[in-house]
């Protein structure tokens, strides 16, 4: 004789029952932490524009003073490698001129602008340069920002804080419950950010005076903890 479908269920259910006991409860905490430390590199953003009448007049005009710049770079012993041209345009320039029924542009030259992607790996150098550049002949920057060279050791760091920060947590909610945390079951990164700046000034580089600041690296982190 088959058994009843309502029997089947009651023993599959009774199957199940020392199995569900027996899972273990969680506790799930996030942990997170910063790293500050004064950055080591500087990433300038500089170049030249010239207008002519004549796109060849423009570009000669803009080659030679790129060639200024690049002579000043050398005398301020900037590495070659770290210099790399990020934008080149030449483009044409119109005037508009304005009558009783209408306003219509007429080409009046020549723009071209060449910039330069520049890494100085001392940043007690920037303002130095930056002077240089300007009187070399650059008349636009377009950035100037700070990084550090290798973050490995801050990140590493802001992940051992990271998990420290998240077990403290964990004791204390654990402790507030009446709870013993147990082994950890699982570890997650909730992803580590970049160096970022910090906009406490921390030194100048003169002559040109520059706030060289701080830059932080932070880590998140979840842990999941068995409780008894």
């Amino acid at each position: 004789m088959g058994k009843s479908p309502a029997f089947a269920l009651m023993f599959v259910l009774a199957a199940l029952t020392p199995a569900l006991a027996q899972a273990p409860r969680t506790l799930t905490m996030a942990g997170s932490a910063t790293v500050k430390a004064a950055p080591d590199m500087a990433d300038i953003s500089a170049g030249v524009t010239t207008e002519a009448p004549t796109a060849a007049a423009a570009l000669s005009a803009n080659s030679a003073a790129m060639t200024r710049l690049f002579a000043a770079l050398d005398r301020a012993d900037v590495a070659r490698r770290n210099i790399q041209t990020s934008s080149f345009n030449v483009s044409p320039v119109y005037s508009s001129l304005a009558s009783s029924t209408s306003q219509q542009q007429r080409l009046t030259g020549y723009r071209v602008s060449n910039e330069l992607h520049v890494i100085l790996e001392d940043t007690a150098k920037v303002g130095a340069t930056l002077d240089a550049l300007v009187a070399a002949g650059a008349n636009q920057t377009n950035g100037l920002s700070f990084t550090i060279k290798d973050p490995a050791p801050l990140l590493a760091k802001a992940r051992a804080g990271a998990v420290a920060d998240a077990r403290l947590r964990a004791q204390q909610y654990a402790a507030a419950a009446g709870l013993t945390l147990g082994p950890i079951q699982s570890v997650s990164e909730g992803g580590g950010e970049p160096p970022r700046p910090m906009y406490r000034v921390m030194a100048m580089a003169a002559p040109t005076p520059i706030a060289v600041g701080e830059e932080s690296v932070s880590a998140n982190v979840t842990i999941v903890w068995e409780i008894h």
